[in-house]
């Protein structure tokens, strides 16, 4: 298969790391790890429940200009520094997620790329052709 598709977000990272925000080859969508990151590249402010939000709805947003929806997504990881942010971050991913009833995966981690960034989420998605 080869790659059919990518978006961006806008996210300064992606230029700079040499990534894209999605890749869709055939019918999956791949979603990178998404940080919270604000239209002007500065971090969304708040605690994890806002920044979560902020997250999905990127990563929705990408996935939608690949052609699929939300209710696509098939796998989801979310990473926390914090392990009192979980149940405020998996509210946010069922009000995203939860029809799609993902396998997901909730982790803690020392640190992610930016010191305020209380947590990262990344998606998979397989959409019909």
């Amino acid at each position: 298969m080869s790659v059919r598709d990518r978006a961006t977000s806008g996210s300064p990272y992606e230029a700079a790391f040499g990534f894209a925000r999605a890749v869709r080859v055939g019918n999956r969508i791949i979603v990178a790890g998404t940080g919270p990151v604000e239209p002007d590249g500065s971090t969304t402010p708040g605690g994890a429940a806002a920044q979560a939000e902020r997250c999905s709805a990127i990563i929705v947003a990408a996935i939608e200009e690949m052609g699929g929806t939300a209710r696509d997504v098939v796998r989801t990881r979310m990473l926390l520094t914090d392990p009192a942010d979980q149940d405020a971050v998996g509210a946010v991913h069922a009000r995203f997620f939860g029809a799609a009833r993902p396998a997901a995966t909730m982790a803690g981690v020392a640190w992610l790329c930016q010191p305020e960034w209380k947590v990262e989420i990344e998606a998979e998605a397989v959409v019909s052709e």
